[in-house]
């Protein structure tokens, strides 16, 4: 049993929402049932295609235009793609939903204050010091997904059960064979 052709899942929602963590359980459930995944982690690919780049909004436009379009050159080479990266806006999902066919948006749903206590980055804790001044989420507006083919909330549902959600819902779409 396996895949019947490349799919692209964006993880998408506030900083420390649970993304990463989800994105990981995901691939493992995959890799269980035969299907090949590569995971896409924002930050990684952001320091590897553009290491001196910031976060203003024209970078921001750029890298995920990037982003976008390595997941795209994935997806239609047969590879399985998990994207994990906030992509604070819709227009940068909506891009990539009009270029990649077999497409999943996955709304990570998180209260702000928990992600605040989470922070495994440390992000929140320096933006309160003013060290960072363009978080989503915080000083940045996070715009949520209008119709996400999957919503998870990352408060009330373990990994594992997110992650069994979204594989429930590539079965459904056809993208994984039963």
């Amino acid at each position: 049993m396996g895949c019947v052709e490349g799919f692209a899942v964006w993880l998408t929602g506030i900083p420390a929402s649970g993304k990463s963590t989800i994105a990981k359980v995901l691939a493992e459930r995959l890799a269980k049932r035969g299907v090949k995944v590569q995971v896409l982690e924002s930050d990684e690919v952001r320091r590897v295609l553009m290491p001196r780049q910031g976060y203003t909004e024209e970078e921001r436009d750029s890298f995920y235009r990037a982003l976008t379009y390595v997941g795209e050159l994935l997806v239609k080479n047969g590879v399985n793609v998990v994207l994990d990266a906030t992509a604070n806006k819709r227009k940068y999902r909506e891009e990539a939903r009009k270029r990649i066919a077999k497409f999943v948006e996955v709304y990570v749903k998180c209260p702000l204050e928990v992600a605040m206590r989470r922070d495994p980055k440390g992000l929140y804790r320096r933006a309160l010091k003013g060290e960072i001044t363009e978080l989503p989420g915080l000083q940045r507006a996070y715009e949520e997904p209008l119709s996400p083919e999957v919503v998870v909330e990352s408060d009330r549902e373990s990994p594992e059960e997110a992650a069994a959600k979204i594989e429930a819902k590539l079965l459904e779409l056809g993208y994984l064979e039963a």
